[in-house]
C-alpha cells in the first residue's frame, strides 16, 4: 500500500527569509526620522516616541547581529506595534515587525507584522495577494490552519497563482485530514509549475498520488499516476502508477495479468505480492512459460523464496508443461488462420504467442480477431498493444491503446505511456 505523506515541510524553510527580503524593500517603513522621512505620512505622536529610535538600532544590528541587541529591539518593536493608531503606524510597524521577527526568528511576530501591513491599507494593491500569502504561510508554520486557508483562500482569489500558495493550501488539507481536497491544490501547483516551463519536483507528484490513493480516489489519482511517470520515469514511479491502477481501478484477473505483464517489462516489481499476484493473475496451466520467468525474476531478486510451496507448486507445473505448450503453437496457429476460425480462437492462439514473446506473431493473430464478430475489443486491443510494443512497433502500440474504452481504459493510458518512452528509448 502507499502510505499518505505530506509535502516535505522542509520545501518552505525558505519563506522566513522571503518575507524578511520583502520587508526592506517597502518604502516609507524606515522611522530614524519619521516627521521628514515619508511625505504626507501620519505618525501618531505615541506611536512616533516609541517607533523612532528603532531603525537606527536595526541598522546597527544588521551589521553585528547579537541576540541580546536582538531580543531588546524585538521589545521595542512589540511596544511600537502596540502603540500603532494610524494607517501609517501600522504599515511601519508592521515592516519593523516583519523584519525583527526574521533576526529573531519569530514566525509570530512576523506574522503580526504581515497582518498589520495589510490592515494599514499603506500597501500597494499588486502586493496585497503576496502579503496574504505570506500570512497564509506564517499561520501554517504555526499550525494555525483555519487562518492559513483563509489567507491563502484570500492570495489565490486575489490573483497569486505561484506554486507554491498552492502547495502551502495542499499541507494545510492535508493536516486537516481532507486528502482529496488537498489532492486538487497538489495538481494546481504541479500545472502552475509546468505553465513556467519548469518541471515540478517529483515529491509533487508523489505527494498528490499518495493523498489521491489515501482518499480511494480512482479518478483523481489515475491521471496523476501518468503525469508521475512522464515527468519521472523511473521504476519507482512505476511501481507507484500501476499500484494505483491495481488498487483502485478494481480490475478482474484478466486485466490484472496485463497491469502486471507492464510491471515486468519495467521491472518495477517492489515487494512479493507482485510476483504473487501475476503468477495467480497468469495461471500457470494457461501461461506457463511467464509464469517461469516471472518467479525466475523475483527469485534474482531477492524477493521470492522459491522453496514456498506456492512458488515451488507453479514453479513444478510450469517446468512440466512449457514444451508441450510450445508444441501446441504451430497448430494454434492452423486452426486461427482457417477461415471459419472465431474470434475467440484468433485471440487464444494471439495470447499464446504473446506469454512466449513473439510480439509479431501476436500482433498478427490479434489484428485478424479485432474483425471478427464478438471480439472482446479492450482485451484484444490491450494486448495487441503489448504485441507491438514486444516486436518493436511503439506507434501502432500507442494507437492499439488509445482505442481501448471501458475499465481497461487507465491501464491502456499507463501502456501507452510506456510505448511513448519506448520510442523516446527510454
Amino acid at each position: 500500500m502507499i502510505a499518505v505523506r505530506s509535502v516535505p515541510s522542509g520545501r518552505f524553510s525558505s519563506y522566513r527569509s522571503l518575507a524578511f527580503a520583502l520587508a526592506l524593500g517597502f518604502a516609507g517603513a524606515t522611522l530614524s526620522a519619521v516627521p521628514a522621512h515619508a511625505a504626507g505620512a501620519t505618525y501618531s505622536k505615541p506611536f512616533t516616541a516609541v517607533a523612532a529610535p528603532i531603525q537606527g538600532e536595526l541598522d546597527k544590528v544588521k551589521k553585528a547581529p547579537d541576540a541580546a541587541a536582538v531580543a531588546a529591539l524585538k521589545t521595542k518593536v512589540e511596544a511600537a506595534i502596540a502603540a500603532a493608531t494610524t494607517p501609517d503606524d501600522k504599515m511601519a510597524a508592521g515592516n519593523y515587525g516583519i523584519q525583527v521577527g526574521g533576526l529573531a526568528q519569530d514566525n509570530a511576530l512576523q506574522r503580526q507584522g504581515v497582518l498589520l501591513m495589510i490592515e494599514s491599507g499603506k500597501s500597494a494593491p499588486d502586493m496585497l495577494p503576496r502579503l496574504h500569502f505570506y500570512a497564509g504561510n506564517f499561520a501554517y508554520e504555526m499550525k494555525d490552519y483555519d487562518a492559513a486557508r483563509k489567507e491563502i483562500d484570500t492570495a489565490i482569489a486575489s490573483g497569486f497563482n505561484d506554486p507554491d500558495a498552492f502547495i502551502i493550501m495542499a499541507q494545510v488539507l492535508q493536516a486537516q485530514k481532507q486528502d482529496k481536497e488537498s489532492t486538487v491544490y497538489l495538481k494546481k501547483a504541479i500545472d502552475a509549475m509546468t505553465a513556467q516551463g519548469k518541471v515540478a519536483p517529483e515529491s509533487w507528484y508523489r505527494s498528490a498520488l499518495a493523498a489521491a490513493y489515501g482518499a480511494n480516489d480512482y479518478a483523481g489519482a489515475q491521471p496523476l499516476s501518468i503525469a508521475l511517470v512522464k515527468a519521472y520515469p523511473t521504476t519507482k514511479s512505476w511501481s507507484m502508477a500501476i499500484v494505483v491502477q491495481r488498487d483502485l481501478a478494481k480490475l478482474p484477473s484478466q486485466d490484472t495479468l496485463d497491469l502486471l505483464r507492464l510491471m515486468a517489462r519495467t521491472k518495477s516489481w517492489t515487494e512479493e505480492r507482485d510476483y504473487g499476484e501475476f503468477v495467480q493473475a497468469a495461471d500457470t496451466r494457461r501461461n506457463p512459460g511467464e509464469v517461469k520467468a516471472v518467479i525466475d525474476a523475483g527469485v534474482a531478486a531477492g524477493q521470492v523464496d522459491a522453496s514456498k510451496q506456492f512458488y515451488a507448486e507453479n514453479l513444478k507445473l510450469a517446468n512440466a508443461r512449457i514444451a508441450m505448450d510450445k508444441a501446441t503453437l504451430p497448430g494454434l496457429d492452423k486452426d486461427a488462420r482457417l477461415p471459419t476460425a472465431k474470434a475467440a480462437t484468433l485471440a487464444g492462439a494471439g495470447d499464446a504467442f504473446l506469454s512466449y514473446g513473439e510480439g509479431a506473431k501476436a500482433a498478427e493473430l490479434y489484428k485478424l480477431a479485432l474483425d471478427k464478430p464478438g471480439v472482446d475489443k479492450p482485451v484484444v486491443l490491450t494486448r495487441l498493444g503489448i504485441a507491438l510494443i514486444d516486436s518493436g512497433d511503439y506507434a501502432g502500440a500507442k494507437a492499439a491503446f488509445l482505442q481501448v474504452e471501458g475499465v481497461r481504459k487507465g491501464m491502456a493510458e499507463l501502456w501507452a505511456t510506456y510505448a511513448d518512452q519506448k520510442a523516446a528509448g527510454k
